[in-house]
């Protein structure tokens, strides 16, 4: 978990932010960290990465054991078109969790904050702006690496459903189409470089 998952950087910063007053986001936690999120009142750990048999995973597992906290999946990927079937099951996966909520990824800025915006916007029917202040540079996130296709996607929500009145889990069930947001969304060279070879996302 410390070298190989490069979890020696989160012992020192974990990035971890209040997104509102029952759901919090954060990068991998620690053991002793999410033993401190039970004793804050965390009910539910979100797993964004899904299930490894090194490192982080079972030592995740036997924690959320021990702090009697429930530990779920909802894998999402950080630089591919988010998944449509996924992402319609967000509004119930949201509707069944117990809350207080703590959702990781790896490093806190990418999928925890596209996690983060469309809890806001799903559950809490947040204006989009609002939820989309959760994928920022604050937080480690670069949209204009690969990214920032997560940005890309709710911007194209923006146009194909929002200003024409269409709400979001219709336009996710009926309009979105996952093959052309891939095909249209550009990066920078630079950016991807910094992300992939200097941060070295997951």
């Amino acid at each position: 978990m410390v070298f190989v998952d490069h979890g020696i950087f989160r012992l020192i910063y974990l990035n971890k932010h209040r997104v509102s007053p029952l759901f919090w986001r954060a990068a991998q936690p620690t053991p002793g960290q999410l033993h401190q999120s039970g004793r804050d009142g965390v009910k539910t750990v979100v797993n964004l990465r899904g299930g490894r048999e090194f490192g982080s995973w079972p030592l995740e597992r036997e924690a959320c054991e021990q702090s009697n906290l429930k530990l779920v999946d909802f894998v999402i990927r950080s630089r591919g078109a988010p998944d449509r079937e996924r992402i319609a099951s967000a509004k119930a996966f949201f509707e069944g969790l117990t809350y207080p909520v703590l959702a990781h990824c790896k490093s806190g800025a990418d999928r925890a904050g596209f996690m983060a915006t469309l809890y806001l916007l799903v559950h809490e029917k947040r204006p989009l702006d609002e939820a989309l202040k959760q994928l920022s540079w604050r937080y480690g996130h670069f949209k204009f690496a690969k990214t920032g296709i997560l940005d890309a996607f709710f911007e194209r929500y923006r146009v194909e459903g929002l200003e024409k009145g269409i709400d979001f889990q219709t336009w996710v069930e009926t309009i979105y189409d996952p093959e052309a947001l891939e095909h249209s969304f550009k990066t920078k060279p630079w950016a991807d470089w910094f992300v992939e070879h200097i941060l070295r996302r997951e």
